[in-house]
């Protein structure tokens, strides 16, 4: 617990035992933790440079109290973290003074393998401050659906994400509980009939582009990590762009139907029509949809037949249309 403000585990059991006695030695430390003697004396000094431990008088040692000692260690903490903040500002401006001279190796980061490729991906992520925007096609290659820890630890620290998922991905083992988990932690999510690329944006600092560099058996997939730099920003409109045309997943569409389903007389769309429209104006498939709203297949087709009768068209195309245009979905 105390490994934030610097102490290893070692020391923090120190800590702790000493802070239930008025006064311990070394040896009696020992003793009671299973810790050789030497390995106490080391954590002991270490306690007493920190602030948390005195001497007090012969070999034996007493604790700092806590409010005071660990508070002082935290403002110090703060403190620093406030400071490397402030340097972040100033170095970031005359990293960015510098890019303007940079040759383009120094611009362009060309990655091969797998590992390199998650390794960047998890990096490009742990880099982010504002804001996230990502690209996500089948097939995965380096890191698969519910595998991204970094994903959490960024939205938890307030970065924006904003994904859009190419059709084909609905249809990923899995992925269905992966949106509404996203969804839920406040991701924003849209859908795309097809995307140019894989992508991931970092503000406007960084990007990762995976790439084939061969389509041979054996061939490891290759990537490249781009800089902020003019071909960076063309990513970035290009990002915008397609975000804009996507289809917007919403938490609602995903909520869990009744289980079983009376058909009533209704001069409009009831809260599971809309449902099934909004998660087949998703890209999902009619046993995917059924199978998320608890529905038999025959009961989620005489759903859309009504519904067609209703919107007075011959095809789904057309239901679609007139879904968007009179807020069905």
């Amino acid at each position: 617990m105390l490994g934030a403000l610097g102490l290893d585990p070692a020391e923090e059991r120190v800590y702790r035992a000493l802070l239930s006695r008025p006064a311990a030695t070394a040896m009696l430390l020992a003793d009671v933790l299973e810790l050789p003697e030497p390995e106490v004396d080391r954590a002991l000094a270490r306690l007493v440079e920190c602030g948390l431990a005195l001497r007090s008088g012969g070999e034996a040692y007493v604790s700092a109290p806590p409010a005071m000692a660990l508070g002082a260690m935290i403002t110090e903490r703060r403190d620093g973290l406030r400071m490397a903040e402030q340097a972040l500002v100033t170095l970031a401006e005359e990293h960015r003074a510098a890019v303007a001279g940079r040759s383009i190796g120094e611009l362009i980061e060309v990655l091969s393998g797998v590992d390199a490729i998650r390794h960047r991906f998890q990096q490009v992520q742990q880099a982010a401050r504002k804001e996230i925007r990502h690209f996500v096609t089948a097939p995965y290659i380096a890191v698969p659906p519910g595998s991204n820890a970094q994903e959490d630890a960024a939205a938890e620290r307030g970065v924006r994400f904003r994904v859009v998922l190419e059709r084909p991905v609905l249809s990923e083992p899995g992925i269905v509980p992966e949106i509404i988990d996203s969804l839920r932690r406040g991701l924003e999510l849209r859908v795309a009939d097809s995307l140019p690329m894989k992508l991931i944006l970092a503000d406007e600092e960084l990007a990762l582009v995976p790439i084939a560099v061969s389509f041979l058996p054996g061939s490891e997939p290759g990537a490249v990590l781009l800089h902020r730099s003019a071909l960076l920003s063309a990513l970035e409109a290009l990002f915008e762009i397609v975000w804009q045309r996507a289809y917007p997943l919403e938490l609602a569409a995903f909520a869990s139907g009744e289980a079983t389903y009376t058909e009533l007389a209704t001069d409009g769309p009831t809260e599971l029509d809309r449902r099934i429209l909004a998660l087949l104006l998703s890209g999902l498939t009619d046993q995917a949809v059924a199978t998320q709203l608890d529905l038999s297949l025959r009961t989620l087709q005489r759903r859309l037949r009504h519904l067609m009768d209703l919107a007075a068209v011959d095809t789904r195309m057309q239901l679609g249309w007139h879904a968007a245009r009179h807020g069905w979905a």
